[in-house]
């Protein structure tokens, strides 16, 4: 009878825990189901607040917007661009990152690739989207030319990459050439002497 009654007892076992483990299963499904629901609804309000998001707040490295030249005039006459820079020039506070006690003798190539920032501390005018080198701002290229000489500030001093130096000695080379900025012509002196003299002499 022992081992008759052991036999009957594991069947009814083995019976209980199959049913079990398919409810169990059902359930987790259910489960999974419901879960996975609620997971694509979060999901897809997740994606409007960052649609939302997005809309308010443009993203600070993108450089795919082309800034109108009459803007940046207007930008360098307002609170905002006084609040920022106050009385000094756009390269005065700007300092560059290196590796080392000596900076390089050059500047980075170029602070802008594919139309968005690529560096952690860009050049003075690439940081600053609004500041348009063009040969009619003549109130931005005057911070880079000196007072003293009339030539163009070095990349050295200013902190200008290659790319926006160039483009800078570019822009005052136009607006010399169109008047916008004067410049001094070296005088020189010559004794007229030397050459009518001589002709003065043979003609006596």
């Amino acid at each position: 009878m022992l081992p008759i009654a052991r036999g009957v007892y594991r069947g009814l076992a083995t019976i209980t825990r199959n049913s079990r483990g398919a409810f169990h299963t059902a359930s987790a499904f259910r489960c999974k189901a419901e879960t996975s629901t609620e997971g694509n609804d979060a999901a897809a309000t997740e994606g409007e607040g960052e649609d939302s998001a997005s809309g308010s707040a443009p993203d600070a490295k993108d450089r795919s917007k082309a800034i109108p030249v009459e803007t940046s005039i207007r930008y360098l006459k307002s609170a905002a661009y006084k609040q920022t820079y106050g009385e000094d020039f756009v390269w005065t506070q700007y300092r560059r990152n290196h590796k080392g006690m000596y900076a390089p003798r050059k500047t980075r190539k170029t602070c802008i690739r594919q139309n968005r920032i690529t560096t952690g501390n860009p050049c003075p005018i690439c940081r600053d989207e609004y500041l348009v080198l063009d040969y009619r701002n003549t109130e931005l290229l005057e911070q880079f030319i000196s007072p003293h000489s009339g030539d163009v500030l070095s990349y050295s001093k200013t902190g200008l990459c290659q790319k926006s130096h160039l483009r800078l000695m570019v822009a005052v080379q136009q607006a010399r050439d169109s008047g916008y900025i004067t410049y001094d012509v070296p005088f020189r002196e010559y004794d007229y002497n030397e050459y009518y003299g001589q002709e003065q002499k043979q003609k006596a």
